[in-house]
């Protein structure tokens, strides 16, 4: 945590030490040590990191934030609106992430058309997960080339983007489609739709979608882990997701906290006022 926070040098790392290890007296096993784990997740106050035990289960966030929003209904767009949704996805089962990536890209390929005005991408309940195969898979709209940056507290950002159907952080290849899709028409006008369920991971994909050019965000603030973790593997084989960079654009804009769309609306308003403004209103 001292190495790699993002909050690390703002840190006062005698008194964060001394109350951990208060909090740890006594333990005789790892299990017994959770509540002392839980505390150093509430001091690091990033409201991000989070605990894997090696057994399964784990410790959230003490001070991640409490997010609310209605149940997400797919809804029925016009035909010249391209419509596609982004869910949350987290699996460890090998090739499951190209699986997702794949059906997100098969959602775009069956609604696209030579006469549509735009595209509507629907974030809205993504509480985020692993965001490499939903850059994979919504790349085809959102386009070739840097979507943000993770950015530390020190050092260089580092770039994150979508290249021919493959997410990559840096220059290392994470996920890629089966196989690549283009748009018939190529950087089309695109109406990102959020709530405040949408979180980490999910957030990551809203924020490749801003500073894109003819691209506007409708609906409600996301809850504010627009921050990445990095996985830290423990000895007895449980994993310290650390929060270790705030998300920014491809303007190195950063953010870390909530994101707030360019027009706040109602649920029943944001679907109507996105087709409005795809179609030039």
């Amino acid at each position: 945590m001292q190495a790699n926070s993002i909050n690390r040098d703002r840190i006062n790392w005698t008194d964060f030490r001394g109350q951990v290890f208060q909090q740890a007296q006594g333990a005789q096993t790892i299990r017994d040590l959770f509540p002392a784990i839980s505390l150093a997740l509430a001091l690091l106050d990033d409201h991000h990191s989070f605990y894997q035990a090696a057994g399964g289960g784990g410790l959230g966030n003490p001070r991640a934030p409490r997010c609310s929003a209605s149940p997400v209904t797919v809804p029925v767009v016009p035909a010249d609106v391209g419509y596609v949704r982004v869910e949350g996805f987290s699996s460890a089962v090998p090739g499951a992430d190209r699986e997702f990536a794949d059906a997100i890209q098969a959602q775009i390929r069956s609604r696209d058309a030579p006469n549509l005005v735009g595209w509507i991408v629907d974030v809205r309940g993504n509480r985020g997960g692993n965001m490499w195969p939903m850059v994979a898979g919504v790349g085809a709209v959102l386009g070739d080339g840097v979507a943000g940056y993770f950015v530390p507290p020190s050092g260089a950002p580092t770039a994150w983007s979508y290249r021919a159907g493959a997410s990559l952080n840096g220059t290392t290849e994470i996920v890629r489609t089966t196989s690549t899709y283009v748009l018939l028409t190529q950087a089309p006008r695109v109406a990102v739709l959020t709530d405040n369920f949408v979180a980490s991971s999910g957030e990551a994909v809203v924020v490749s979608f801003r500073a894109r050019a003819n691209t506007r965000s409708f609906g409600a603030t996301t809850c504010g882990q627009s921050t990445a973790n990095a996985g830290f593997r423990l000895s007895d084989g449980a994993t310290l997701q650390l929060t270790t960079a705030l998300m920014a654009d491809r303007n190195r804009t950063a953010y870390g906290g909530p994101i707030a769309p360019d027009e706040v609306l109602s649920d029943a308003d944001v679907v109507p006022r996105a087709i409005g403004w795809l179609r030039g209103g």
